[in-house]
């Protein structure tokens, strides 16, 4: 065995318990040799229980010799010591021969193989010889039962390192698997925390900050609008109360995780039609709306992320574009759904708008980034068309499986609604 081998084996209690009855069965058969030539009266008595005893202080201080498990040389000394001791016993009483068989085992377990073998061919044929000299004889017993001893511990110690081998890989396979079980729970949990920072951020751009946004916009208004024209500030701060009320809706509903509160009230068609009529009355923006093809029921995460895109383009299109007119197109097809905002207004360059946290970006350039991250959750694209003097043309295709037809939009919801979302952004 190796010196690691040695190591390890001394830390498993099986092979400690193992060790300890090897012990014992060295001191016992050490004892019957001693006795035996003592209760037979034979003349090297004294001789016999001198050398058993010798052999018993050689064999009982290794053990207690660390260097004996770390170095192959010391445990070569310490069992040729053993062995002489052993070759005297046995060329004094035929006893002796019965502790080949112990020895095979302390031979196979302190040297490597290629050393323990020779060693344990070694003992097998001084066991033979001097039990063969005591007897005068040699017979095939006398050969078959020191070389069957040898045979059977070969084999014990060969097949308890295997088995400790494979118990081994067993260990290491658990032990990697469960480091990388631990491993792929932390990746989990990461892109967990990061897919929802992502998740609050776009809820946040597209709901509460265009609202606060719009309330903005709206106050400024009626303060420019006092004291010479205190109705349009009146309608201006109604205005505001309205998109404040629909902006404290939106935060109920983005803590309970419901859908938005314009889904809730019918179909998506419709939804988009209160967003633009509730675009025209707080903005100079003139914007219209209109459905292409059999409006069918969606899953709500597409019609959520319709609803959200469609109010970051319009509210963009207000804040940045100076558009007079925009146009918003939602096409049914058969496995596709298709949201397209195309407003007149002043374009820019979309390669040109800084990533999102950059030091360029100065806070703003989230809007575009939003609207991709939405379109990718759900296996979409999106395409932002625009040049300076060209105006902006957004496009986003989600694809989905046309379920069942729903009515077709009814006409604007009189109600007020809250402010306007985003819209493709060139700074947003």
């Amino acid at each position: 065995m190796t010196e690691e081998a040695v190591t390890a084996h001394t830390l498993t209690p099986v092979l400690r318990g193992l060790r300890s009855c090897l012990h014992l069965m060295v001191a016992a058969l050490l004892a019957l040799a001693a006795v035996r030539a003592l209760a037979e009266h034979a003349p090297d008595a004294p001789a016999v229980l001198a050398t058993a005893v010798a052999l018993f202080a050689v064999y009982a201080t290794g053990p207690r010799l660390p260097r004996l498990r770390s170095s192959t040389g010391a445990a070569a000394l310490w069992l040729a010591a053993v062995a002489l001791l052993w070759t005297v016993l046995l060329a004094l009483t035929q006893d002796g021969v019965w502790l080949a068989f112990p020895l095979f085992f302390v031979q196979l377990h302190l040297l490597p193989l290629r050393g323990a073998l020779p060693a344990v061919v070694a003992t097998t044929v001084v066991a033979v010889a001097g039990f063969g000299w005591h007897t005068h004889t040699l017979s095939v017993g006398t050969v078959l039962g020191p070389a069957l001893g040898a045979a059977v511990a070969v084999a014990v110690v060969l097949g308890y390192e295997a088995l400790y081998r494979e118990s081994e890989q067993r260990r290491r396979l658990i032990e990697e698997l469960t480091a990388a079980r631990s491993e792929l729970a932390a990746a989990e949990h990461a892109a967990g925390v990061l897919a929802e920072r992502e998740r609050l951020a776009r809820e946040i751009h597209d709901t509460l900050a265009q609202g606060l946004s719009s309330i903005q916009l709206l106050l400024r208004a009626a303060e420019r609008a006092l004291p010479q024209r205190p109705g349009t500030a009146l309608g201006h701060v109604r205005q505001a109360r309205t998109a404040a009320v629909g902006n404290l809706a939106e935060a109920r509903r983005f803590v309970r995780e419901l859908s938005p509160p314009d889904l809730e009230a019918g179909s998506l068609p419709a939804a988009l039609e209160r967003l633009c009529a509730t675009t025209a009355r707080t903005s100079p923006l003139a914007v219209h709306c209109q459905v292409s093809g059999v409006p069918t029921a969606l899953p709500t995460a597409h019609e959520v992320a319709l609803l959200r895109i469609a109010q970051s383009a319009l509210a963009n299109t207000v804040r940045h574009a100076g558009a007079g007119r925009a146009e918003l197109t939602l096409s049914y097809m058969d496995t596709e759904v298709v949201l397209d905002v195309v407003d007149d207004g002043a374009g820019f360059v979309p390669a040109e708008v800084p990533a999102p946290g950059s030091a360029a970006a100065r806070g703003t350039g989230f809007g575009l980034a939003a609207m991709r991250a939405r379109a990718r959750a759900l296996q979409g694209t999106l395409v932002v068309e625009s040049a300076p003097g060209e105006g902006t043309a957004v496009a986003v295709t989600l694809p989905c499986p046309a379920t069942a037809s729903v009515p077709a939009p009814s006409a604007p919801d009189p109600a007020p609604d809250p402010a306007p979302g985003a819209a493709p952004e060139a700074a947003s």
